[in-house]
């Protein structure tokens, strides 16, 4: 399936339609506050403060008449450049919006208008909106604002869009083949694992789990092999010096399960390349050695909002 976010045609594309829909939600819930809408590997989301309102599922095709709606118009898309200052005057009534103006740099901040709406953005964009009309919105949740579990809920549309008919109906079949092999449906038909509240987000490998597994660390095991590789097995935890070094305690304290033991702290490794440098600096090395060849398969644990 295709990257869209690497994709730079599809890229301008599908963040062209992310305008479109909010200019649409703009029309059809008054007051409507606007965070970010950037495009990802597989479209384009929105995050939006509807207030009270909150997004259902039969609320998906009413916006999307809209965005219909709006490409019949087919207004073009204008590039503007506005003072800092004028730009918070533009925004003065979305705190969103003042609260990214208010991170830029001082000088001219880029905008772009599409008749009755007007967003920040860098761009670029299509011309004109009636580019954008092979479009499909796809799904809708909820997001915590900066994905902090303590700030506003946000609701979040997801959407991709293509430049023919062909290409959107060919990758919504892509969506619908890859449902029917989502590993959670698949888990549960073919008995390969459960889940349970007492372990929220890890796996309990069932006894047909365990043998696919096997199949699948037997393979890893013989092509690295092949390949020259050796197998080292590192701690699941280690001390909160060795993370201060790395930079982990800093930078990602929060996303990390830690303990204290005999008054002192320890994590469990979000990741398993700094335990092989601990391998690596035990002993002196030649330049014969290199390339060196380790691999280890390692159990991380990540204490991440779900979907991150």
């Amino acid at each position: 399936m295709i990257n869209i976010k690497e994709n730079e045609k599809l890229n301008v594309l599908n963040h062209s339609c992310a305008h479109l829909l909010a200019q649409a939600v703009s029309h059809l819930y008054k007051g409507a506050k606007f965070w970010v809408g950037p495009v990802i590997d597989d479209g384009f989301y929105y995050d939006i403060d509807l207030g009270n309102d909150v997004i259902k599922d039969e609320d998906l095709p009413k916006i999307e008449k809209e965005m219909k709606k709006i490409v019949k118009d087919g207004k073009r898309i204008v590039r503007e450049e506005i003072s800092k200052e004028e730009a918070l005057e533009m925004f003065k009534d979305d705190p969103y919006k003042i609260e990214l103006i208010g991170g830029l740099e001082d000088g001219n901040i880029t905008c772009y208008r599409q008749g009755d709406f007007v967003d920040l953005c860098r761009g670029p964009h299509v011309e004109t909106v009636k580019a954008c009309k092979n479009f499909k919105l796809l799904k809708h949740s909820g997001a915590y604002f900066k994905g902090d579990k303590d700030a506003q809920v946000l609701q979040r549309i997801y959407g991709v869009c293509f430049p023919s008919a062909e290409e959107l109906e060919e990758h919504l079949y892509l969506l619908e083949e890859a449902k029917k092999r989502d590993h959670k449906k698949l888990g549960r038909e073919l008995d390969l694992f459960m889940m349970s509240e007492y372990a929220p987000g890890m796996p309990f490998f069932l006894p047909h789990g365990m043998l696919l597994r096997n199949v699948l660390e037997n393979y890893w095991y013989e092509e690295h092999k092949k390949e020259g590789y050796e197998f080292i097995k590192t701690p699941i935890m280690m001390s909160k010096e060795l993370w201060e070094i790395s930079g982990h305690w800093y930078n990602y304290k929060e996303n990390m399960y830690t303990v204290d033991i005999d008054e002192q702290q320890f994590a469990i490794k979000p990741m398993n390349c700094p335990g092989s440098l601990i391998y690596y600096n035990a002993k002196p090395h030649s330049y014969k050695e290199f390339p060196m060849k380790v691999a280890e398969l390692g159990r991380v644990h990540r204490h991440e909002l779900s979907g991150a």
